[in-house]
C-alpha cells in the first residue's frame, strides 16, 4: 500500500459530506484523544442531529429537550425565526445539555469538519466541565433533570386542563418575572436531587409533625425582652427571614396560593437553580470547551485523521469564534467569553510549561509544573468566572490585550478617568475590576424579604442594599414588584438602602383586583 493510500485510509472523512457512520468514527476519534490523552472525565454522550427549525425551537425554550408550554417561548421563536430568515443572524452550530447522558444537538447543515469541531467542543469540552465543576456538582442534578422536566411539562399541562390556561399562564408570568430571584445563592448540606425532591418534602413535613412537643413551651426562659422585639424575632424565625430566594418564600409562605400554584413556583425555581451555575461560569465553560476542541482538532490533524483543507476550515471557524474586537471597534459590545476564556487557558498552558520570572512571581503554585492538563483540570473543577479571572489573569495577558480601567466619576463634568492601565501599578486593579464584572453578587441586585406584618395588613417588606448607592430602575422595578404582590396577595413594599443605612427610595405595589376575583387565586 502506498503512503498516499495509507494516509487516505487514516482520514475520518473526505469533503464536506457525512453520514451517521462518519459521525460515529468522528466521535470515537475525539473520545480517544479527550479521555486517553487529555484525561477528561465525561458523562455518556448522546448526539442528536436537528434541523434549523428545531434549533430555533430549542432557542425559544432555553435549549432544553423537554419543557412546559408558555406564550413567551412562541414569542422568542417568532423573533429568532424572523431574524434568521432575513439573514440577520446565524444559528449556533450546536446546543449541549447538562444531563446524563449529555445531549449534544448538531445542526444537519454542518459540514463534516464542523461536526467534528462541535463534537469535540460540546460532547467533550462542555461535557467535562458540566460533570466536574463544583458549581454544577453542587447545584444541578444531571441524572434527574430530564425526568423532572418531563414531570413539569405534564404537571403544568394537567393544571391547564383543570384550572384553565389563563390562571396557569398568569402564575407562570409572575414566576418568570421573579425567576432571577428564585435561586439559593449559598451552598446547602446536600446535593440537589430532583428525582427525590418531592419525596424529601413529604418526609420533612412528616418529621416536623412527629417531632413537635408542646412541652418545649414550658421550658424556663431568661430575662424577658421587649415584646415588639420578641414578636419580630419570632416572625422572622418562623418564616425563615431574611430570605433572598423570593420564589422559595412565596411557595412556602404565601397565604393566597393554592397547592398547584405552589408546585408551579417550585418548578420554576428548580429550573432557575439548574441554570444558575451557567451564569457564573460562562467564560470558564466556553474557554474550556474551546481549548478542548482546539487540542483535539490539532491532534487529529497531526495524526493525519483530517486533511489540510479540513484543518483550514476549522481554523477559519475557530478564529471567528475567538475574535475580540477592540474597544474602539464599532463591533465592540463587551468581552467575548470564548476569546477571553480561550486566551486564559492558553496562557495558563504557557505559564505551566514555559514560565518567565514574572510568571514565577505571580503564579508560584503552577509556574513550571510541566503538565498543563493536570493544572487545567484542577482549575476547571474548582473555580467560577469571578475567582478564575481574579486568580489567573496574568500581567502578560493584560499587556497583550492592552486592558485598562475607566472610572466615570460623577463629580467630573467632562471626560472619563482612565484609572488603571496595563503597567506595574495597574495589573491588580485591572484584574480585580474585570473579575468583578463577572461576580453576580456585584452585578445582580440583592433583594431580601425582611419582615411580614402578619398581625396587621400582611404587608411584605423587602430591602435592596444598593452597592455604590446604585438604585433600581423605576419601570422594571414596578413591573416585577407587581408580580410579587400578585403572588403574595397583599401589599408589598421595597426599600432601597444606601451605604449609610438610610432609606433612599421606596417602591410599593398592590395586588391587582382581577386576581382576587377567583381568576388566579381559586
Amino acid at each position: 500500500m502506498t503512503q498516499a493510500a495509507m494516509q487516505k485510509d487514516r482520514l475520518l472523512f473526505e469533503g464536506a459530506d457525512w453520514d451517521f457512520t462518519t459521525l460515529q468514527r468522528i466521535h470515537d476519534a475525539c473520545e480517544e484523544i479527550a479521555i486517553g490523552e487529555l484525561g477528561l472525565d465525561v458523562y455518556p454522550n448522546q448526539i442528536e442531529v436537528i434541523t434549523a427549525e428545531q434549533m430555533l425551537d430549542a432557542y425559544s425554550s432555553t435549549g432544553m429537550p423537554l419543557f412546559y408550554r408558555h406564550w413567551s417561548f412562541g414569542k422568542h421563536f417568532a423573533h429568532h425565526e424572523a431574524f434568521y430568515r432575513r439573514g440577520m443572524r446565524d444559528l449556533a452550530y450546536e446546543i449541549v445539555i447538562n444531563s446524563s447522558p449529555c445531549i449534544s444537538y448538531l445542526m444537519e447543515e454542518n459540514t463534516a469538519t464542523m461536526q467534528t469541531l462541535v463534537i469535540a467542543h460540546a460532547a467533550f469540552g462542555h461535557n467535562h466541565f458540566f460533570k466536574n465543576n463544583y458549581l454544577f456538582k453542587l447545584w444541578t442534578d444531571a441524572e434527574g433533570i430530564l425526568d423532572y422536566l418531563d414531570f413539569a411539562k405534564g404537571y403544568i399541562a394537567r393544571c391547564e386542563e383543570r384550572y384553565g390556561e389563563t390562571a396557569v399562564e398568569r402564575t407562570l408570568d409572575a414566576a418568570h418575572a421573579l425567576m432571577s430571584h428564585g435561586v439559593h445563592r449559598y451552598a446547602g448540606k446536600t446535593r440537589l436531587d430532583l428525582r427525590q425532591e418531592e419525596k424529601r418534602q413529604l418526609e420533612r413535613r412528616a418529621h416536623e409533625e412527629q417531632m413537635f412537643n408542646d412541652l418545649w413551651r414550658t421550658v424556663p426562659t431568661g430575662r424577658k425582652r421587649d415584646a415588639a422585639d420578641v414578636d419580630l424575632e419570632r416572625r422572622r424565625t418562623a418564616l425563615g427571614l431574611p430570605q433572598d430566594n423570593l420564589l422559595y418564600f412565596l411557595e412556602k409562605s404565601s397565604p393566597r396560593l393554592q397547592p398547584w400554584q405552589r408546585e408551579i413556583l417550585r418548578i420554576v425555581r428548580h429550573v432557575a437553580q439548574y441554570f444558575h451555575p451557567q451564569r457564573q461560569t460562562k467564560v470558564m465553560n466556553e474557554g474550556t470547551a474551546t481549548y478542548v476542541h482546539y487540542q483535539i482538532m490539532e491532534r487529529l490533524h497531526d495524526r493525519g485523521q483530517i486533511n489540510d483543507g479540513n484543518y483550514f476550515e476549522f481554523l477559519k471557524s475557530h478564529t471567528n469564534v475567538v475574535f475580540q474586537p477592540t474597544y474602539d471597534d464599532r463591533r465592540f459590545s463587551g468581552f467575548n467569553p470564548y476569546a477571553i476564556g480561550f486566551a486564559m487557558m492558553q496562557d495558563i498552558e504557557r505559564i505551566v510549561t514555559k514560565p518567565t520570572d514574572e510568571d514565577r512571581e505571580w503564579f508560584p503554585d503552577i509556574a513550571g509544573r510541566g503538565d498543563p492538563m493536570q493544572v487545567l483540570r484542577g482549575i476547571w473543577a474548582d473555580y467560577r468566572d469571578e475567582s478564575f479571572i481574579s486568580q489567573f489573569l496574568s500581567p502578560h495577558l493584560i499587556r497583550k490585550w492592552r486592558l485598562f480601567q475607566l472610572y466615570d466619576d460623577p463629580q467630573m463634568s467632562e471626560g472619563i478617568l482612565v484609572s488603571a492601565i496595563h503597567d506595574e501599578r495597574g495589573y491588580k486593579r485591572v484584574r480585580r475590576q474585570l473579575a468583578r464584572e463577572y461576580d453576580i453578587g456585584w452585578t445582580d441586585p440583592r433583594i431580601d424579604i425582611i419582615d411580614v406584618d402578619l398581625a396587621g395588613d400582611r404587608r411584605l417588606l423587602l430591602q435592596h442594599r444598593a452597592p455604590n448607592d446604585w438604585v433600581l430602575e423605576d419601570s422594571e422595578t414596578r413591573q416585577v414588584l407587581q408580580h410579587l404582590a400578585d403572588l403574595w396577595g397583599y401589599d408589598v413594599m421595597l426599600q432601597e438602602i444606601d451605604s449609610a443605612e438610610k432609606v433612599v427610595k421606596e417602591h410599593a405595589a398592590h395586588p391587582r383586583e382581577i386576581l382576587h376575583k377567583g381568576d388566579l387565586f381559586s
